[in-house]
């Protein structure tokens, strides 16, 4: 879980957040737990408690708001500013690495068990994004439909879509179905 978009990563759990009914990946603990592991990060050993995974909920709501506005060019709630900073305050501090894989990964201290303790990781980049050099490089597809939030990694920093395949060529072909309409 070493990815600087995986806080964003998360935040598109839910997507196609400009419809009537978004579609939601994250219905119960177990697969929040699946979608940690999924993602390289640490393991429980039973999903955290409803109350935990609503709270886990809001969590990825409050990060989505955050980066949206951002990629928005307007700033933040103070509230959901300060909001962060207590989860942050709350999820298990980053003190020891341990060697995974070829490289090395923060070890999670999953004692408590908790749904912050899962999300440690996720809550570290949301942080180490919204400090570092890269938020002018958050961006929001394009598509308003969609919502899905991204890191443009492009060259020359112009990146509209969440991907080409997906919301970049219905684009294109809603423009050539209109274009050839009207001729």
């Amino acid at each position: 879980m070493n990815r600087p978009d995986l806080c964003l990563e998360f935040a598109n759990t839910r997507y196609w957040r400009g419809q009537d009914a978004p579609t939601e990946t994250l219905n119960t603990p177990e697969d929040l737990v699946a979608w940690t592991a999924a993602n390289g990060g640490p393991r429980l050993a039973k999903p955290p408690a409803h109350r935990e995974f609503d709270h886990a909920i809001e969590v990825r709501e409050l990060i989505h708001r955050l980066f949206d506005q951002h990629a928005q060019q307007k700033p933040p709630a103070a509230r959901d500013v300060e909001a962060l900073n207590a989860v942050l305050a709350q999820a298990p501090a980053r003190t020891t690495l341990r060697r995974e894989r070829g490289s090395y990964v923060w070890n999670v201290d999953m004692k408590s068990g908790t749904a912050l303790a899962l999300l440690a990781p996720v809550l570290w980049t949301a942080g180490d994004l919204l400090a570092g050099s890269r938020l002018d490089r958050v961006r929001r597809c394009a598509n308003p439909e969609c919502g899905w939030l991204f890191l443009d990694d492009s060259r020359a920093g112009k990146r509209r879509w969440c991907s080409m395949q997906s919301c970049g060529n219905r684009a294109k072909a809603r423009r050539h179905y209109h274009k050839s309409r009207e001729a």
